[in-house]
């Protein structure tokens, strides 16, 4: 069974069901997506979460029998050996938006978290237990955090520019490897 993540920006819900709403896609299915309350009140249309089998769509909340609330994935935590550094390469190169709500003072350590769709980076300075060289020149063959965008070749243009190394997809889909300033191997993988 594949799992996959839509993102239907236009849909307006139907009937709202606690925080979860129903809707319908042009394709007849019934999904569920979630809005994300801000803490400025405004809220933000998560992702649609669906496990794709055969030709029929079931809710991941329900699949295998294990209904404890699975909605998504709220945040990668990426460990950084200096801050500025990695806010130059995901703000300021990637263009992520910095969550100012987030509890960055609260913590024992520096970070940020930053907006990816719906979900988040969490940025930690903090030393990095994993080895730092001998790491695979591909990122697809190490431990990778996978961002959906629009238009790979755009991403390309802006690596090749910043003298950012990567390689690309070697199943020839469209897909970007790369990685940050502290070898964290990040891909970028092109949807429709």
């Amino acid at each position: 069974m594949a799992t996959q993540s839509l993102f239907f920006p236009s849909i307006t819900p139907l009937s709202p069901i606690s925080k979860h709403h129903s809707c319908v896609i042009p394709v007849n299915h019934h999904c569920f997506f979630t809005r994300r309350r801000e803490t400025n009140g405004s809220s933000r249309l998560g992702k649609l979460n669906v496990s794709i089998e055969s030709d029929r769509l079931q809710s991941v909340e329900k699949s295998h029998g294990k209904d404890y609330g699975v909605v998504s994935i709220h945040h990668v935590g990426i460990l950084c050996e200096n801050l500025e550094r990695s806010l130059a390469f995901y703000k300021d190169l990637l263009g992520l938006e910095v969550n100012l709500a987030r509890p960055n003072d609260k913590l024992p350590y520096r970070g940020a978290w930053l907006w990816v769709g719906s979900e988040m980076i969490h940025l930690m300075e903090l030393p990095n237990p994993d080895p730092l060289t001998g790491r695979p020149e591909h990122g697809g063959r190490d431990r990778h955090t996978c961002i959906a965008i629009r238009d790979v070749s755009k991403l390309k243009a802006i690596f090749d520019e910043a003298g950012i190394s990567y390689t690309l997809s070697k199943s020839g889909r469209p897909a970007i490897f790369a990685r940050d300033p502290d070898s964290n191997a990040l891909e970028f993988t092109q949807v429709d």
